[in-house]
């Protein structure tokens, strides 16, 4: 039976990516560079590691990233994390044949699973980049679940889904008999969507609105998704100077307060249980 129960879940999810990995700098910073920059993740999910403390918490883990540290994989599910998958090499979903999507999902599953010796079973998409044929693609890798979906519209690059909401278990869909979809937390006030999932909206919106919001979220879903990056908590990162000027404000703002304020929304909810995805969905 699914932990969907009116008792208050959060379920704190991490993309583990690094700072140059991000869909905001490809033009500037393209994948035959990736091997020459400075790797700062593994600092960084360390201090993550440390914040979270007895909370469980889900990693959607790049393969490149997991090629390069597997001992910070192995860490973080021995720390009592799910360690699921973000792709291979952080590439929209929803742009790349349904050939190589496939061999972008399959490679960076195994390549955990070898890592952890155990089974992955989530995926989340760069940027939520889905699409219903994306999600087919996901299921059709072997993945028992997809956190890909933001209902959030007025953002470019999130993928649309029409989600059977019929089929709603607590605050997943189920798509088929074994795959189903955990969409990241919006607040819904009438038809309007305010995007408080996590993220760059996390750092802008100052954390006694952001709080409020959980608080209603909790009280009508039961269960409050988060989503987060370990370089938000590194205010120390190289500055990717050729940015555009809208690029650099979404990925720089509040970086020196990321660390304070998720320590204040795991002391503000330590009354809730933190839980895996795959806890969730008890798969």
């Amino acid at each position: 039976m699914m932990s969907y129960s009116r008792v208050h879940n959060i379920l704190i999810t991490v993309d583990v990516e690094d700072w140059f990995q991000v869909e905001n700098f490809k033009l500037w910073i393209p994948f035959s560079s990736w091997q020459h920059l400075e790797l700062r993740v593994e600092k960084n999910t360390h201090k993550l590691l440390d914040l979270l403390d007895f909370r469980r918490a889900t990693f959607f883990i790049l393969g490149w990233i997991a090629e390069r540290l597997p001992g910070l994989v192995r860490e973080i599910h021995d720390r009592g994390h799910e360690v699921a998958s973000h792709g291979y090499k952080h590439t929209m979903c929803n742009q790349e044949p349904p050939d190589i999507l496939r061999k972008d999902l399959t490679d960076s599953k195994k390549c955990l699973e070898d890592i952890i010796g155990s089974e992955v079973t989530g995926y989340r998409a760069p940027s939520f980049s889905i699409n219903e044929n994306v999600l087919k693609i996901i299921e059709e890798s072997g993945y028992q679940y997809d956190s890909s979906f933001n209902s959030f519209a007025m953002h470019g690059r999130y993928g649309k889904v029409d989600l059977p909401l019929s089929k709603k278990e607590g605050i997943a869909v189920k798509i088929s008999e074994r795959f189903y979809e955990i969409p990241v937390s919006n607040l819904n006030i009438g038809k309007h969507v305010f995007p408080l999932g996590g993220g760059g909206y996390f750092r802008l919106i100052p954390f006694s609105l952001f709080k409020k919001g959980i608080q209603k979220i909790l009280k009508q879903d039961g269960t409050y998704v988060f989503y987060m990056h370990p370089w938000e908590i590194d205010p120390d990162q190289p500055i990717v100077k050729e940015a555009s000027a809208s690029y650099k404000f979404r990925h720089y703002s509040n970086l020196k307060k990321t660390e304070s304020k998720l320590s204040a929304l795991f002391e503000t909810f330590g009354y809730a249980r933190f839980m895996t995805c795959r806890q969730y969905l008890n798969l």
